[in-house]
This record gives C-alpha cells, sequence and structure tokens, in this order.
C-alpha cells in the first residue's frame, strides 16, 4: 500500500485536510492511505474535528490525524521549524516497500493539490508496474516512455506528429 504522509499547522490547513478526505475513496481506489500529522495534542485534534466544518473546524473525519508532540516525526521528515514550533506544509509520498518517492514542501500560506498528489501516486505506481516513464503532466491512460536510447523515439515522433497537427488545425 502506498502512504501519503501529510503535516499540517495553520489556517489553510483544513481547506487541505477536507480536499484529502473528501477524495480519500479515490485514494483507496489505488491503493493508498492518507495520514494527516501535527505537533498538536490529540486533544488538539478531537476539538478540531468537534468543531463544525462552517467555524472552521474539520468535523467528522475518515483520514486519521496523527499528534506528533514529540516532535520526532516532524524533525526525521525535516518540516519541524523549532525557532516557530511549528512544521511547514510538508506532503510525503512513500511507497509500499516504504520508499520516499516525492516531497512537497510548502511554506505557510500556499496549501497543496490532492489533483496533483493523486496523479503522481498513480504515475510511480505505472512507472512501478511497466517499467516505463511517465512525461511531464502524464495522466493515466496517456502515452508513456520507454527508457531505451532507441525505443524512446516511439513517444518522441508521436509527440511530435501530434504538436504538427495541431498547429495545422490552428
Amino acid at each position: 500500500m502506498t502512504g501519503i504522509l501529510l503535516f499540517f499547522s495553520t489556517f489553510v490547513c483544513p481547506t487541505e485536510i477536507l480536499a484529502f478526505n473528501d477524495r480519500l475513496d479515490e485514494f483507496h481506489k489505488i491503493n493508498t492511505e492518507v495520514v494527516a500529522a501535527s505537533v498538536d495534542s490529540h486533544f488538539t485534534h478531537l476539538a478540531w474535528v468537534n468543531t463544525p466544518r462552517k467555524e472552521g473546524g474539520l468535523g467528522k473525519l475518515k483520514i486519521p490525524l496523527l499528534s506528533d508532540l514529540t516532535h520526532k516525526i516532524s524533525l526525521d521528515y525535516g518540516v519541524y521549524l523549532s525557532d516557530q514550533g511549528h512544521t511547514l506544509r510538508g506532503l510525503f509520498i512513500i511507497d509500499k516497500n516504504g520508499v520516499l518517492r516525492q516531497i512537497t514542501m510548502n511554506d505557510l500560506p500556499v496549501g497543496r493539490s490532492v489533483d496533483e498528489t493523486l496523479r503522481l501516486v498513480q504515475a510511480f505506481q505505472y512507472t512501478d508496474e511497466k517499467g516505463e516513464v511517465c512525461p511531464a503532466g502524464w495522466k493515466p491512460g496517456q502515452d508513456t516512455i520507454i527508457p531505451d536510447p532507441e525505443k524512446k523515439k516511439t513517444y518522441f515522433n508521436k509527440k511530435e506528429k501530434k504538436e504538427k497537427k495541431t498547429k495545422k488545425e490552428l
């Protein structure tokens, strides 16, 4: 199973946690679990889930909230700002073998994208299964590249033909 570890700390966080929570079924369909972590206590988490969404709370969640009171997990992942007492907005994709595949680290004022996280998980799973590589912006069903000096040309020739056709249509 793939894992997503999502660190949260500020006012943008409820929007992210709720966005991931509301689309958790999509993650489960691709055999992926999502866990949200903060340096707050489990009592703080309980208060947050007992606060209605319309008041900035989380309400009932399907995503587990992990309390990292000792800051060990946050320090181990490099997201804890000890001089400020909170974490950065870190997101980690960990594959079924426990290998860290992707890190996203946002400064506090900007939230993360559920769409991009889903895309990345799907791309890593595809490359692991097929042995091919995914070009920039790849989405399931799109062409991939065979990582071989000769075979890669199939992708690039096809791409060039599509681009020429698009230019003619314009």
